[in-house]
């Protein structure tokens, strides 16, 4: 019976010790370089609908029920997606803009987990008719999800849906 209890102590002791190092926030961005003037990009990059069209997770489920609500590309405008398990089921609601500049949003994932991140694009005048774009998003680990995060890099589970996502959006705004 006392190595039993020693046992449990050892146990609960370690998921302590785990969920005091475990990582408490991610981050994961990635940028490019488009050969278009800025007020260009940043037009394109600020529609939620025209997302579908350069969004990696739109080419992993290209029949997800997706509906949109209130205007698009400005504050309040609502993606709503809901898909196979590649997907998933959320939606993206833009919370801040300044113009010309950075578009923010909510990421509020309801399957295969609930959780909230942030998003955003930041849009740099690199000279000559460039853009520099960066997406990213951000977002706090809880327990028991912040265990997760020793084992699996965030940025490597969706680091190169981000690339995949940028090059497009450079193929595409300068096709």
């Amino acid at each position: 019976m006392t190595t039993l209890i020693y046992i449990l102590v050892g146990i609960v002791g370690l998921i302590l010790l785990l969920a005091l190092i475990a990582p408490k926030s991610y981050h994961v961005s990635r940028s490019t370089e488009i050969s278009k003037p800025p007020s260009e990009v940043f037009e394109y990059v600020r529609s939620l609908k025209k997302m579908d069209n350069w969004s990696p997770w739109a080419k992993k489920d290209p029949n997800m029920n997706k509906k949109f609500t209130g205007n698009d590309g400005e504050v309040g405008a609502i993606s709503y997606w809901n898909g196979n398990k590649d997907v998933g089921e959320g939606e993206q609601e833009i919370t801040k803009i300044v113009d010309g500049e950075r578009i923010e949003s909510e990421l509020r994932f309801f399957k295969p987990w609930k959780s909230t991140s942030d998003c955003y694009f930041d849009i740099k005048d690199m000279g000559n008719g460039k853009t520099q774009v960066t997406w990213g998003f951000s977002g706090k680990n809880k327990f028991p999800m912040s265990l997760f995060g020793l084992f699996v890099s965030m940025d490597k589970m969706v680091g190169k849906d981000f690339e995949e996502g940028m090059a497009s959006l450079k193929t595409l705004m300068e096709a």
